[in-house]
């Protein structure tokens, strides 16, 4: 299996990238997803998100409280914005929608690298198997990334987003953002086609290209241990050692060098992104970055002033 891809991303540039999962939970008491507006509201702010941030999606699938989405990025930090612009328009919409504001207010959003053959394929195969938490079957599950793949002599007709005007943009993408040169597919009903920009060629591969190999990873799948992993586990407060590894491959991954190696500046761009994407608190950060409180604070509120300025 190839990991790693090289891709042209929605600004034009050819690179190298990484597959990552991304969850969006919902409220236990809220229902995100009421009808088939929403479903096709969501699936829309998951493309356009995307590409405002430059990654690609593999395969997703929402449902009534939540979504998971594959994608392909350049950088973990990217993934994990993506995933807080979804939750943040997707708010917009239901609040518009419905008339509830902050409907998904203090729900975490998590992008996890997928970085072994496993991790990969198992959570490429558990992403069009939530189709079951709605009651449908995988194969017909209106709201899924799964119909792009393995289907290259089932080409659906469809018209191009990229026609649209600015007034259709608004009404069928929700969306103020120009369209001109995605290549997304519109059907007969104004719902994405999922082939148009579900990256199928790599989910093919990480399957040896071999549909037969998705579907019984599909039937094989430990639920239970794939919800853990992916649903639970990333929103569990870690002890400090815990958090300390996670802390410690992150910055191997970004700067090749260990925490206690990492220069001020380092620190400073590692610690908003730590926050973001893990369960912690500014005393965990505090203690695992070797900082005084404050400093941890101040570095955290500027980063959140940045990102909403």
């Amino acid at each position: 299996m190839q990991r790693t891809a090289v891709r042209t991303l929605p600004d034009g540039t050819v690179r190298q990238v990484h597959p990552f999962h991304v969850c969006v939970r919902g409220l236990e008491m809220e229902v995100l997803c009421r009808d088939s507006e929403d479903y096709d509201a969501m699936v829309k702010v998951i493309c356009v998100a995307a590409r405002r941030h430059n990654i690609l999606v593999i395969i997703y699938c929402v449902v009534s409280n939540h979504c998971h989405v594959a994608v392909l990025a350049t950088r973990q930090e990217d993934v994990a914005l993506f995933a807080i612009d979804l939750k943040k328009i997707y708010s917009m919409w239901f609040h518009k929608r419905h008339g509830k504001s902050h409907v998904l207010h203090g729900v975490d959003v998590k992008s996890i690298l997928l970085s072994t053959d496993w991790h990969i394929r198992n959570v490429l195969a558990y992403i069009p198997r939530n189709a079951l938490d709605n009651g449908h079957n995988v194969h017909d599950y209106e709201w899924s990334g799964y119909r792009a793949m393995f289907c290259a002599c089932e080409q659906e007709e469809g018209w191009p987003v990229a026609r649209l005007s600015r007034r259709e943009r608004a009404a069928i993408m929700h969306t103020g953002d120009s369209l001109k040169d995605v290549r997304w597919m519109l059907d007969k009903d104004d719902r994405l086609i999922p082939r148009s920009f579900c990256d199928y060629t790599f989910l093919e591969q990480a399957f040896e290209n071999d549909q037969a190999y998705f579907l019984k990873t599909i039937g094989g799948l430990n639920a239970a241990q794939m919800q853990y992993l992916l649903e639970e586990k990333p929103y569990t407060f870690e002890h400090d050692s815990e958090f300390f590894k996670l802390a410690e491959e992150t910055c191997l991954r970004w700067f090749n060098a260990p925490v206690a190696k990492l220069s001020a500046d380092m620190k400073v761009r590692v610690i908003p992104f730590l926050y973001r994407t893990t369960r912690t608190s500014v005393p965990q950060l505090a203690r695992v970055m070797s900082l005084p409180r404050e400093q941890i604070a101040r570095i955290l509120e500027k980063a959140n002033a940045s990102r909403n300025g």
